[in-house]
């Protein structure tokens, strides 16, 4: 049996960027020809695009997780790393993104409407992309940076041109589907409506479409009833229809008192969608008011006596009957009039577009402060800095040389000194923490050992090749003609 969802949570991730390869060109006669590292694929995005052939989200409720695929990594021979595949996630027209917070990030209206939820990582640069003048070879290549991981809450609100709204069991099922061709579930006890229903309407020349929302009920504002549930699903509709009952029997209730409970409700929901989103108050929707069963003796008498009290404000009245049809062809022509008087105040359609606005990502900026848990630490906080640690291998001391270069060149070693940070202290960027030690000055190359090591940062104990040979040698000079060891005697001071 298939189930409506319009609230999902989904958590999303992006695939991470491909590490960058520190290779080098070996060939016969050529056994060092010069860093060949390839760099890394971009690891790929996860997209919600609109499709007209999904109707809910009852995918994202059983599968809430989706993940893109992985950047490869590089290779040698200057082979770059394959970029990871996009997911795609088709998702309902008039699906609306927003944070857990409630803040929105995209509202998704038209077929073919993207929105980029998690951005891929970008891959790692190889070492052929990293040579220099001051560093011919380099001995280490870039990590790639992990991908966007986020949580984001979907909520599918109808795109509908006229709402019809009412107290349970006011006849608004029957209404849309004489309107139209939906077959909504129709029974005689409340809430017999659990999800919205959708039907497209022609009169004329004109089509429209009708959403069925779930019975409302005083305090639906604040969670009542099924109240917050659907009344999202009013907030695109052009038009607000009033059906109420006049056949009920319950006591305390008529026409007048109904309608004034529902706008009390309305006037207190705020929607989620502001002018900048294309929603507006839903206090300023053109109203229409359905006095519905009047098939029933008492209820046309009843429809009769309160009709002066609506048109009193200003709000076309209809006396209509779903069970013999009457007022609906006047009900269906007032609407589409409605309707059109909307769309012509509308802009001209322009066809659905991605507008891409990245962010900058050579912003030099960054700030030095104390740590606040540690008196003579500081953490260093800044787009660049944080960046340029996710891709240093810290396995590879030239890798962390090169971080040392790039920040000192930066300025970030010369605020640490302006902060009062002494050699020693505890630096921590992008949540690594290091032990703080000045580096050459920014621009000026540093002096290089073996690949792969940076003599600034560490003094390796291991014996050199050339130490070897001396060694050796020395070994060599100090045997007889018969390979046994002669101890040379000391010279005199």
């Amino acid at each position: 049996m298939s189930r409506f969802v319009d609230r999902v949570t989904i958590h999303v991730a992006a695939g991470d960027g491909g590490n960058g390869c520190a290779s080098v060109h070996r060939e016969k006669f050529k056994p060092l020809g010069g860093p060949d590292g390839g760099n890394g694929g971009k690891g790929g995005d996860v997209r919600l695009v609109v499709d007209p052939n999904v109707h809910t989200l009852l995918d994202f409720h059983y599968r809430p997780n989706a993940r893109a695929a992985n950047g490869k990594p590089g290779r040698g021979a200057m082979r770059n790393g394959a970029q990871g595949e996009d997911l795609v996630l088709p998702v309902p027209d008039g699906t609306v993104v927003l944070t857990e917070d409630g803040e929105v990030l995209a509202d998704l209206v038209g077929a073919g409407t993207t929105f980029v939820a998690a951005a891929g990582g970008r891959g790692g640069l190889g070492n052929a992309a990293l040579a220099s003048k001051a560093r011919k070879a380099p001995g280490f290549a870039l990590l790639g940076e992990p991908g966007e991981r986020c949580d984001l809450v979907l909520e599918l609100k109808s795109v509908a041109d006229v709402g019809l709204v009412g107290f349970p069991s006011a006849g608004k099922s029957s209404l849309i589907s004489v309107l139209s061709a939906a077959r909504p579930k129709i029974a005689d006890y409340p809430f017999t409506t659990l999800v919205p229903n959708l039907g497209v309407v022609t009169a004329g020349d004109t089509v429209f479409t009708v959403a069925d929302v779930p019975g409302l009920i005083p305090g639906a504002s604040e969670g009542r009833g099924l109240g917050l549930d659907f009344l999202r699903h009013i907030e695109r509709c052009a038009v607000l229809v009033h059906v109420v009952d006049c056949a009920t029997l319950e006591p305390g209730r008529d026409p007048v008192s109904d309608v004034e409970a529902l706008e009390n409700e309305l006037a207190q929901y705020t929607p989620a969608l502001q002018a900048e989103h294309g929603g507006a108050d839903l206090a300023e929707r053109p109203r229409l008011v359905v006095l519905n069963k009047v098939d029933v003796p008492e209820a046309r008498e009843l429809a009769e006596l309160v009709r002066p009290d609506f048109e009193d404000r200003g709000w076309p009245v209809f006396e209509v009957s779903t069970a013999s049809r009457e007022g609906l062809r006047e009900l269906s022509f007032a609407m589409a009039a409605e309707v059109e008087r909307y769309r012509e105040q509308l802009p001209p359609p322009e066809p659905a577009r991605v507008v891409v606005r990245p962010t900058a990502v050579d912003d030099g900026g960054f700030t030095v402060e104390p740590d606040p848990e540690d008196e003579d630490a500081y953490v260093v906080r800044g787009e660049k800095p944080e960046r340029w640690v996710r891709q240093t291998d810290f396995n590879n001391s030239e890798a962390v040389g090169y971080l040392a270069d790039r920040l000192a060149k930066l300025g970030v070693e010369e605020e640490l000194a302006k902060q009062g940070a002494q050699p020693g202290s505890q630096v921590t960027i992008g949540g690594v923490t290091f032990d703080w030690e000045p580096s050459t000055p920014a621009g000026v190359a540093g002096v290089l050992g073996r690949r792969g090591t940076d003599l600034r940062l560490e003094h390796d104990d291991r014996v050199t090749a050339s130490e070897r040979k001396a060694a050796k040698k020395a070994r060599r000079s100090s045997l007889d003609e018969y390979g046994q060891y002669v101890e040379k005697p000391q010279e005199d001071e």
